[in-house]
C-alpha cells in the first residue's frame, strides 16, 4: 500500500470532509468543518500561502498538514506546519511525507523559522525530535461538561457596563475590531500577530463560518467594547477563540463576566460541551478557566526549526 501526498482540492468536498475527519479524530477539541476549510482556502490573503496538504493511502486521506505563512507576524520568514495523522492510521509514513512536502514548500518561500504544534505525547515529540525541531512553550486544550457541570451564576455587570451580543455590532464592527487587535497584540506566543487590516479581519472572523456572533459576548462602557468572549461552534462543538480586555479596563473582572455570559448562553443553545486553549504561562486565563471548571484534556508543546 502506497502513500501519497498531495494538495486538497477547494471545491473537493470529499476533500474538504477527509481533511476534516482526521481532525476530528486526532485533535476531537479542535472545533473545524469543511466549510470552514473552504473558506479559510477561498479568503486567507494570497500572503499567507495557505496549503493544506493530505496524505492519501487506497483512496483514503490518513493524515493532515496545515501549511502556511505567518503573514500577521511582524517579523517575517516564519512558516507553520501543522500535521496531524489518523490516530489509527499511524506508522505508515504519512507524517515524514507530508512534513516533508511541507518544509520544502516553505522554503521555497523563503521561510527561515518554522513552528509546529505537536501533542504532548512521547512517540509525537520523538518525532519532530528527529526532524530537527526544538521544544519550545507549551499549550493547554481544556474542556468544560455544559451538560453536567454548575456554571457560576450570572452577575449584574457593574455601574457603567453593558453585555451585549456581537450582533449587536452587525452594522459596524469596526470597534470590535480594534478590540481585537489591541488584545492580540498582547497575547504570548513565539511569534507575535498584529491585526491591521480590516478587511481582512471582516473576511476572516468576522464573517468566518465558524464565528459565531450571537454567542460571543461583548462588555461595552459608554457605547465602546472594552472586553469579549469570541465563540466559534460548528453545529455540534462550542469553543471560545479568544477572551480579553483593553488593557485600559483590565483587572475589572470584565472578561470572566463576558465568557460566564458567552457560556451560559451557549448552554441555553443546546451546546453540551465548551472547549477553548490557553499558553501556559497565561497564569491569569487560566485561572478564570479553572474557576469555571474547565478542566485540562490535552497539552501541545510549540516546536521551532530554523532553516538555512
Amino acid at each position: 500500500m502506497t502513500v501519497i501526498v498531495r494538495e486538497i482540492g477547494p471545491g473537493v468536498r470529499a476533500d474538504l470532509e477527509g481533511f476534516t475527519a482526521v481532525r476530528h479524530s486526532a485533535l476531537p477539541f479542535y472545533v473545524i468543518s469543511p466549510d470552514s476549510l473552504a473558506h479559510d482556502l477561498a479568503h486567507l490573503p494570497a500572503e499567507a500561502h495557505y496549503r493544506p496538504l493530505v496524505a492519501e493511502e487506497d483512496g483514503e486521506i490518513i493524515g493532515t498538514a496545515q501549511v502556511g505563512l505567518l503573514h500577521e507576524s511582524p517579523e517575517p520568514g516564519q512558516g507553520f506546519v501543522n500535521v496531524y495523522t489518523h490516530p489509527e492510521r499511524t506508522r505508515r509514513g504519512a507524517g515524514g511525507l507530508l512534513l516533508r512536502a511541507a518544509e520544502e514548500y516553505l522554503a521555497s518561500l523563503g521561510a527561515v523559522r518554522l513552528l509546529a504544534w505537536v501533542l504532548d505525547e512521547p512517540a509525537n515529540r520523538a518525532f519532530a525530535e528527529a526532524h530537527g525541531y526544538r521544544p519550545s512553550r507549551s499549550a493547554h486544550f481544556l474542556r468544560l461538561d455544559l451538560a453536567h457541570g454548575t456554571l457560576p451564576e450570572r452577575r449584574t455587570p457593574p455601574p457603567g457596563v453593558e453585555l451585549r451580543p456581537a450582533s449587536a455590532f452587525a452594522a459596524d464592527p469596526r470597534p470590535v475590531f480594534d478590540l481585537d487587535a489591541e488584545v492580540t497584540s498582547d497575547e504570548p506566543g513565539d511569534a507575535g500577530a498584529e491585526l491591521t487590516d480590516y478587511e481582512e479581519w471582516l473576511a476572516n472572523v468576522w464573517r468566518h463560518p465558524l464565528t459565531d456572533l450571537g454567542l460571543t459576548t461583548v462588555a461595552v462602557v459608554e457605547g465602546r467594547p472594552v472586553a469579549f468572549s469570541a465563540a466559534r461552534t460548528d453545529g455540534t462543538r462550542y469553543a471560545t477563540a479568544m477572551t480579553g480586555t483593553a488593557r485600559a479596563h483590565r483587572g475589572r473582572g470584565l472578561a470572566k463576566l463576558a465568557k460566564n455570559d458567552s457560556l451560559h448562553r451557549a448552554r441555553a443553545a443546546g451546546y453540551t460541551e465548551a472547549f477553548t486553549g490557553n499558553d501556559t504561562g497565561n497564569g491569569p486565563m487560566l485561572a478564570i478557566n479553572e474557576w469555571f471548571g474547565y478542566e485540562i484534556c490535552a497539552t501541545e508543546v510549540r516546536y521551532v526549526r530554523e532553516l538555512g
